[in-house]
């Protein structure tokens, strides 16, 4: 039976959500205001606190910090705002909710964690405190910085992209990989899996401490334009009809149009626009061929394809990153065969069981 900790500022005003969530579950409450920390380690931990001024948010993170050990974390926000979703990403939290809390959304995050996935089922131990504390601070950073009509600078983006070079070099990509699945949003968690993956890369080809900036730079904002496509469609439960693909299309152009007034090098540009295009003229948004496609953009791609593969969407599992790998070896004529090899040893260092004797 799994163990929910409920952290509130209001135990009374809590007992109702506890009722509900004790059903099959064991559910402990705690009072935000205690002196002493429970005892213990949960399986989840849901926050309940409506107070979410500064002195309070920081005794909540002190509390999870101590606490929390890796473990899945549901935020629960009384409204929604930028600055309450930004509170719920400053303390790490995996998901978050809105008010009104539908309780069977809740339950279903928290029933999530139980059973595990196909793909996490051979691993036992929690993601460490550190790679959840690292990718919570990179997701910080990205959902502050990436926002509509907000003027995003190389100054700020390599900020961003130091971060992840330093999170990969700690914590290494497996657990990278683990800490930013666990994210609820479809775009952080796509977005920090692809640049996490280019860092790799790029260290396993061996460059140089400017040339893996690069990489994972143009890693960090190749989707960008996604801040211009309705969440409703970014986060949507299920797959895109062809209206909404038509839609969801357009990111890489209104990436480009946003960036190309705020002095990113070209190459970096390139990565953001055409980092959908395939080497058969396939892909989108130019049908550019061959040639005609940078070798940093083929990088990208191939990260990019492989994120989309083994991430965490509500609707499916993800995919055991050796049959992702499959699929990327199958699109020959499509993506770079050298590229594609080269990437082997990253994936292999993800799941070392899965590929030792390839």
């Amino acid at each position: 039976m799994g163990r929910i900790l409920l952290i509130t500022d209001d135990p009374v005003r809590s007992l109702g959500l506890q009722g509900d969530l004790s059903d099959g579950l064991s559910c402990e409450i705690h009072d935000l205001r205690a002196a002493a920390a429970p005892v213990g380690t949960p399986t989840a931990i849901v926050t309940d606190v409506l107070d979410l001024g500064t002195a309070s948010v920081e005794r909540l993170r002190r509390l999870l910090v101590q606490i929390r050990h890796g473990v899945p974390l549901v935020v629960l926000l009384p409204t929604e705002s930028p600055r309450t979703r930004l509170v719920g990403v400053a303390l790490g939290a995996t998901h978050t909710l809105c008010a009104p809390i539908d309780i069977d959304h809740l339950r279903d995050r928290l029933g999530a964690q139980r059973p595990p996935s196909p793909v996490a089922a051979h691993v036992e131990e929690p993601v460490p405190a550190c790679a959840v504390r690292m990718a919570a601070e990179v997701r910080g950073f990205y959902a502050s910085v990436f926002v509509a009509d907000q003027p995003i600078t190389p100054a700020v983006i390599d900020n961003g992209t130091q971060a992840i070079d330093v999170a990969i070099r700690d914590t290494g990509i497996r657990d990278w990989i683990r800490a930013v699945r666990q994210f609820d949003d479809a775009t952080h968690q796509h977005c920090l899996l692809v640049a996490g993956l280019a860092a790799a890369f790029a260290t396993s080809l061996g460059l140089g401490v400017q040339e893996r900036h690069r990489v994972t730079k143009a890693a960090l904002l190749h989707d960008v334009g996604k801040i211009h496509i309705p969440a409703a469609i970014l986060n949507k439960p299920g797959r895109l009809d062809d209206t909404e693909m038509a839609v969801m299309r357009l990111h890489p152009e209104k990436g480009y149009s946003m960036l190309a007034e705020q002095g990113f090098e070209q190459q970096m540009l390139l990565v953001v626009r055409s980092h959908h295009e395939m080497l058969d003229g396939s892909g989108y948004p130019d049908r550019l061929k061959g040639r005609d496609i940078p070798d940093l953009v083929r990088l990208v791609t191939v990260c990019d394809i492989h994120a989309a593969l083994i991430e965490q969407r509500p609707y499916r599992a993800p995919m055991a990153s050796e049959a992702a790998y499959a699929i990327l070896e199958g699109m020959a004529g499509r993506l770079d065969p050298a590229i594609v090899g080269a990437f082997r040893p990253v994936v292999a260092a993800f799941a070392p069981q899965a590929l030792a004797q390839g």
